[in-house]
């Protein structure tokens, strides 16, 4: 068998085993988006909202580290004293006691948890009252623009409502997180939280002097002067590359604006470079009101506040049911991050992110 023999006979096993892998990835697409009935309805499909009370396992961890360190009488008298002392405080402040609701929100390129978010945010505009708080830990380092605008969107809608918005960033909160927590009546991090990177970017290669040096043509047919200002696999212009740049200009200005509408005093002369800053210097240009943890806030409000973390957890698929969640995520892996990958990356060719 001569080398181009074998180079054919590999290829045809490649194309064999490549169109194996796209038809079981198609099948398992189609079976983890099948819904009961067909419909596409996601009312009564399992999705269910979360709400589980804070001060009662701040309790229950106080009460296992005193139970393991102290001798069966003192641990006996501090429960009862500490029951006795509840109840009493119970009966004195339940006519008053205001409610602080926890939300966690972990960001991606895409903010895909806004979907949980709205859900949370909705039900909260119905339950909720200008005299409770709620408190976003928020953790996010940007992404799309419209994604993350949508986000910042739905938070604005507690602000509205008169339910005050409490933000904490214990990691970071850059550029599109950055956006969202602007929004917050009052803004938290912790020492060494990032913070900032007001800018916007676009980025994408072009293989068009590949595709000439291979005497490969392509065509691109738009209408529209501006249909599409720069192309993955065409000649780029100059006067595209403006337009691009003019695009991202204008939705920096925009970014500059929903700030300052919501942070009148920040200085976006100086923050809105695409810099970041850590806790400290971020207090010191007005980018957050003050440094502290989630954690601490937290412990310091469970003595006049009922703290309730509340969380909307979707439906499971039904290869995660019958597998459970790390089996799926196990058997899927291969075949999601290199499709997910590519997915993401044209989805977003061209496009501008908060950065």
């Amino acid at each position: 068998m001569t080398l181009i023999d074998a180079l054919i006979q590999y290829g045809l096993f490649m194309a064999k085993t490549l169109t194996l892998v796209l038809a079981i990835g198609l099948l398992l697409i189609v079976v983890l988006r099948a819904r009961p009935g067909g419909s596409g309805d996601d009312d009564d499909d399992g999705s269910r909202l979360e709400v589980v009370d804070l001060n009662g396992r701040y309790a229950n961890m106080a009460d296992t580290i005193k139970a393991a360190t102290l001798p069966p009488k003192m641990v006996k008298k501090a429960f009862k004293a500490e029951r006795k002392a509840e109840k009493a405080r119970a009966k004195a402040e339940a006519a008053d006691k205001r409610r602080l609701f926890v939300i966690d929100f972990h960001g991606d390129l895409m903010a895909s948890e806004v979907g949980a978010l709205r859900e949370v945010i909705s039900a909260l505009l119905i339950a909720a009252t200008p005299e409770d708080e709620v408190l976003l830990r928020l953790d996010n380092a940007g992404g799309a623009v419209h994604e993350h605008g949508l986000a910042a969107s739905q938070l604005l809608r507690l602000r509205s409502a008169g339910i005050p918005l409490t933000i904490a960033v214990d990691k970071v909160a850059a550029s599109g997180g950055y956006l969202m927590a602007c929004v917050a009546n009052r803004l938290l991090a912790a020492p060494f939280a990032v913070v900032g990177s007001i800018g916007v970017l676009a980025e994408m290669p072009n293989f068009h002097r590949l595709l000439q040096e291979k005497g490969v043509d392509f065509e691109l047919h738009t209408a529209g002067e501006h249909k599409r200002t720069l192309t993955l696999f065409g000649e780029n212009t100059d006067e595209g590359r403006a337009k691009l740049r003019e695009q991202l200009e204008e939705t920096h200005a925009q970014f500059k604006a929903f700030i300052a509408a919501y942070r009148p005093t920040l200085d976006l002369s100086k923050v809105a470079t695409g810099e970041y800053w850590h806790g400290e210097q971020a207090l010191s240009l007005g980018l957050v009101d003050a440094v502290q943890t989630s954690d601490d806030y937290l412990l310091a409000a469970r003595a006049e506040a009922d703290l309730y973390k509340v969380r909307y957890r979707a439906r499971k698929r039904l290869l995660q049911r019958l597998l459970g969640a790390d089996g799926a995520r196990a058997l899927a892996r291969p075949l999601a991050r290199p499709i997910g990958s590519v997915a993401r990356w044209l989805r977003n060719l061209g496009g501008a992110r908060c950065a």
